[in-house]
């Protein structure tokens, strides 16, 4: 297998799918694409912009033929996804795909899929942004991408797999699947359950109305919203494929709060300085690491779809 894929398809054509297949068509232009979704309005609009070189009616259609196949769905959904497929997938094809799990969705294929080669991976990289119009060519430059492969994968597999991402523009790392569930679980997941929960608080509050919020929102609860306007069907499956690891995480980040409530209550202003000073230098060694930006808004922009 050479490390440039010859024919790329991607399974689910939203945010992640549709910014797969303008990577490709930008950085690896020789490289056939075909793309399948499961709802025909996605399939048809995904066809009006171009956003694969043939959006296929089956998922068996769209994998017929292909060295690589990328399943961007819910990770809830990947296993009925790849049962999907499993009839007419190429013998010699790798699976991959972009969920923010890891080892529930290597356990859902490798039963989908038991005679083919699968090696998860993860594009850390991502907008509140949804559907066919979501993607860009772009996304993926200069953000992480985790590659989880099994303990017996093909190293052939896994050094094609490593090509594929960094000609999409990532830096690629590999690691355990269960070492980047519990991973993720802080860096991503814990975030997201606590935006998703602040917002619905400030929502829930009687004595301060809707528009009050959205009229005084400062730059802290605007950047919730932004985050807790993520796909909820995408985050409801992570929760529930990585419910260990969140839980793990949830409990800890509950006796941190719960001493920072006791710091208030106790008025002890040096454990509050002390603790928001470290984490003041994390978010420093974050925008040093090129992970975001010190800009206004962290520098964002509405792609709108656009590269």
């Amino acid at each position: 297998m050479s490390a440039t894929f010859r024919h790329v398809a991607v399974i689910g054509l939203g945010l992640l799918g549709g910014s797969v297949l303008r990577a490709v068509q930008r950085y690896l232009p020789e490289a056939t694409t075909t793309g399948y979704d499961a709802d025909a309005s996605v399939r048809a609009r995904a066809r009006a912009i171009a956003l694969a070189g043939t959006v296929a009616e089956t998922p068996g259609e769209a994998v017929a033929g292909a060295d690589l196949v990328v399943l961007c769905v819910p990770v809830g959904a990947m296993g009925a996804a790849a049962q999907a497929l499993a009839l007419d997938l190429p013998a010699d094809a790798l699976v991959t795909d972009v969920g923010s799990s890891k080892a529930s969705v290597m356990e859902q294929l490798t039963a989908a899929l038991p005679n083919h080669a699968v090696i998860p991976s993860h594009p850390v990289a991502g907008t509140e942004q949804s559907g066919p119009d979501a993607g860009f060519a772009t996304l993926f430059h200069n953000r992480w991408c985790i590659v989880t492969p099994p303990a017996d994968a093909d190293l052939a597999h896994v050094a094609a797999l490593t090509a594929f991402w960094e000609a999409l523009g990532a830096k690629v790392e590999t690691m355990e699947a269960e070492h980047h569930d519990r991973v993720l679980a802080v860096t991503s997941h814990l975030p997201h359950l606590i935006a998703y929960t602040i917002v619905g608080t400030a929502s829930d509050l009687e004595e301060v109305t809707q528009s009050e919020v959205i009229k005084y929102s400062a730059g802290g609860f605007r950047d919730f919203t932004r985050i807790a306007a993520s796909d909820p069907t995408m985050w409801r499956d992570v929760f529930l494929t990585n419910r260990e690891a969140v839980l793990e995480m949830l409990q800890r980040f509950t006796e941190d709060l719960t001493e920072l409530q006791k710091a208030i209550r106790k008025r002890d202003g040096d454990t509050l300085f002390d603790h928001f000073t470290r984490t003041r230098a994390i978010r420093r060694g974050i925008i040093e690491m090129g992970q975001d930006d010190a800009r206004p808004d962290f520098g964002r922009s509405d792609h709108n779809g656009k590269d």
